[in-house]
């Protein structure tokens, strides 16, 4: 029985590789190579593709050398030899007049410059002023000439600075909440001891007095006199954003709520929190 079914099986087999393995001609041997070529050159080319998005990727998060030769993107450069130091009548208005009009100017300390971008204001008869301690020797400056500094130690590790405002003897000032950096870049970062340019450099009140180097010898410094800490003009924010200020939970109730805190719209270098600001 065997010996019967290998012939038919056997005679299977030539047509099966017949019809497989026939020999080609020439013609369909040259269109054989020519799609074997294309998948090759298609093949390649998606090597490529693939090798540039990682060259691509590599170059995105390849870090910018920080330094004042590489200056922030989002922060416009500035001749600093046209800059002009306002002087005290500037700031001799009410401290909630003057707050929304220091955004956008500039201080300067050596090499270093920064944009105000946040501030807040705070008045004779307001509860979260220092003003309400009365003319202590740490309060003094305050109650002082407008156009002066008044920098206070907060916590026993911030330096605060703010501008006083107002006509002598009032007891009112404006916070310097946050700034951006123009200027001095690596001084900036050695002072406060962080190696980056993203807004957490500046965004706080405390983080600007380390960063202008500041102690509490400043306070009572005239920031229209040449040298030392100034106070420069700068451009007027298109847009601006008001809320309740930071930290004064210890105020009356409707001091605590009173939208006496200014920011830059649009600007990411403000401090936190953000959610409670918004437009006037």
């Amino acid at each position: 029985m065997l010996l019967l079914l290998l012939p038919t099986n056997i005679q299977l087999l030539p047509s099966q590789l017949r019809c497989r393995w026939a020999p080609m001609t020439g013609p369909e041997r040259s269109k054989l190579r020519s799609k074997s070529n294309s998948g090759e050159n298609l093949s390649q080319a998606k090597l490529k593709i693939r090798a540039t998005k990682s060259k691509s990727k590599s170059k995105s998060k390849s870090k910018v050398p920080l330094s004042p030769e590489h200056p922030i993107s989002n922060i416009s450069e500035i001749d600093q030899q046209n800059l002009v130091i306002l002087g005290p009548d500037f700031c001799s208005v009410d401290a909630l007049d003057l707050a929304p009009l220091l955004l956008g100017k500039y201080l300067r300390r050596d090499d270093v410059i920064l944009q105000i971008t946040e501030v807040e204001a705070y008045r004779p008869n307001d509860s979260a002023c220092h003003g309400r301690f009365g003319n202590t020797a740490r309060t003094a400056p305050v109650f002082g000439p407008c156009g002066h500094a008044y920098v206070y130690l907060c916590y026993g590790l911030h330096m605060m600075l703010n501008i006083v405002a107002d006509k002598e003897g009032v007891g009112a000032a404006v916070l310097i909440r946050s700034c951006a950096p123009i200027s001095g870049l690596t001084t900036i970062q050695q002072r406060r001891g962080q190696i980056t340019n993203k807004p957490v450099l500046l965004a706080g009140p405390g983080k600007v007095g380390q960063a202008l180097g500041l102690s509490t010898e400043w306070s009572n410094h005239p920031l229209y006199v040449p040298g030392g800490l100034e106070l420069l003009d700068g451009p007027k924010p298109e847009k601006i954003l008001v809320g309740p200020r930071v930290g004064i939970n210890y105020a009356l109730p409707e001091h605590v709520n009173a939208l006496w805190r200014f920011a830059v719209a649009g600007s990411p270098w403000i401090s936190a929190p953000k959610n409670t600001l918004r437009f006037p």
